[in-house]
């Protein structure tokens, strides 16, 4: 799955499932520049790691993309082969009549208008060279409803429509472009989600847990290694025809819609 000397930029990429993602590529032979909203863990990357450096920004905001994009492209040029479209967040949760508009309004922010954001830089090199790959980061949550989510599910449901649209209008350049749907992901986040999904309910976390894995054929989580790897796969040349796909990296999720508690 060589990537040797692909330059790529991996958003959210100091923490969670953008740092495995970001090794990842380093491990297959690109370069690779992250950014996160988190300035702490960019400074520790920056400090630590000699095959990843970092910038911080958040990628709601047009002036800092346009920062990121200039720190990124002072390393490699006037180049970018990888864009990976990671950053995200949960959203609030609960009944839709109960929610919060800036809390609605922020999670489209970060999970679709931060990709056009980013987009809106990659694209014009890309097409100058005809040629890259494009992974957003979509979500199980993008191909089914899922109640008390819907902020969440809205926006990610957006990404694929994204991804979709843009395969359609890059591939006569050679871009490629996937969404990528992760099911839960063991870590902190899914852990605040079911925290906050146990809250609306009024039950346990553990049953919510429970409940969670039970919509997953396999019972059991995902690793933020596995949607690792499968990025760097469909970037990979192994991955030269693939584009325009929503492709689940989730144990097969039945339903997100049927808690049974």
């Amino acid at each position: 799955m060589s990537l040797m000397d692909k330059t790529a930029l991996v958003t959210a990429g100091a923490e969670g499932i953008g740092r495995a993602i970001a090794q990842t590529l380093v491990r297959e032979g690109a370069k690779v520049h992250v950014c996160d909203v988190n300035a702490e863990a960019i400074a520790d990357i920056n400090r630590a790691d000699s095959d990843l450096k970092g910038t911080s920004g958040d990628v709601t905001k047009p002036a800092d993309v346009d920062r990121v994009f200039k720190e990124t492209l002072a390393r490699f040029g006037d180049h970018l082969d990888i864009l990976v479209n990671n950053a995200g967040i949960a959203g609030p949760t609960g009944p839709v009549e109960s929610l919060d508009p800036n809390g609605w309004r922020a999670t489209f922010d970060v999970n679709l208008h931060g990709a056009f954001h980013c987009l809106q830089q990659a694209v014009p090199l890309m097409k100058a060279q005809k040629s890259g790959s494009i992974v957003n980061l979509s979500s199980s949550a993008g191909l089914f409803g899922f109640p008390l989510r819907t902020p969440y599910a809205a926006a990610k449901w957006g990404v694929i429509g994204l991804t979709k649209s843009l395969a359609m209008e890059l591939g006569p350049f050679g871009i490629r472009v996937n969404a990528l749907c992760p099911g839960s992901v063991k870590g902190p986040r899914i852990d605040r989600v079911i925290a906050a999904d146990a809250k609306s309910r009024g039950v346990k976390e553990q049953e919510i847990y429970d409940a969670y894995v039970k919509q997953v054929s396999m019972r059991s989580f995902v690793e933020a290694q596995d949607i690792a790897e499968m990025v760097a796969f469909i970037c990979s040349p192994r991955g030269a025809m693939i584009s325009g796909q929503a492709l689940s990296v989730d144990g097969h999720t039945e339903t997100l819609g049927a808690i049974d508690l």
